[in-house]
């Protein structure tokens, strides 16, 4: 059996997979999470061979929750979203994402990727991969894009140094380098705009 863990913040979509994904011979669902802390702490306590991950979840995102979860167990991590962005799937794929798919697939197509993903091979949805190859390139840095995030609610230039271990002059070097570099002329502008583009 292919014990996998579920991790979506909408009850709706996340308990009609588990259902028609326990329909399958070969897959048991071993846990349901709302949000990425909490799939990062299931993960822990269950030791799925699976982890199927929303992107898009309150408090730590997918591809930040499947980060945490193979830094401690060797569980293997798929992202589902409904934003298939190619910044995205970089950003996945660095941090050792085994899968990518759409929440478009349906469930049959989305079991077959588990059972890929946990015979070791990994799966990226060729038209996400299709337009990564044809999507321009982040031009920001990943100490730049560790500053918009650690910004992105809002948070002063204070606390975006504190969360970061830096000191404020350097954070403002950053995000004067970034603004620079997007033509924009604002923090929130920048945010908005790695967000669209799949940065961060």
């Amino acid at each position: 059996m292919i014990r996998v863990l579920i991790a979506d913040d909408e009850d709706m979509i996340r308990t009609a997979l588990a259902a028609l994904l326990a329909l399958e011979d070969d897959i048991e669902i071993v846990a349901e999470c709302r949000d990425g802390e909490s799939a990062v702490e299931r993960a822990l306590e269950f030791r799925p061979d699976v982890c199927l991950l929303d992107l898009e979840m309150p408090g730590i995102d997918g591809v930040e929750a499947a980060s945490r979860i193979r830094q401690r167990i060797p569980a293997r991590c798929v992202v589902v979203t409904r934003h298939a962005r190619p910044g995205v799937l970089r950003r996945a794929l660095s941090a050792g994402v085994d899968g990518f798919i759409p929440k478009s697939r349906r469930a049959e197509d989305v079991a077959a990727v588990i059972r890929d993903v946990a015979a070791g091979r990994r799966y990226v949805d060729p038209e996400i991969a299709a337009d990564a190859l044809s999507d321009e390139r982040c031009p920001l840095t990943d100490r730049e894009l560790d500053v918009l995030r650690a910004g992105a609610r809002g948070e002063t230039i204070a606390e975006i140094a504190a969360s970061l271990h830096l000191s404020p002059g350097t954070v403002r070097n950053h995000v004067s380098s970034v603004l620079g570099k997007l033509g924009l002329a604002t923090r929130q502008q920048a945010t908005i705009t790695a967000r669209e583009r799949g940065w961060i």
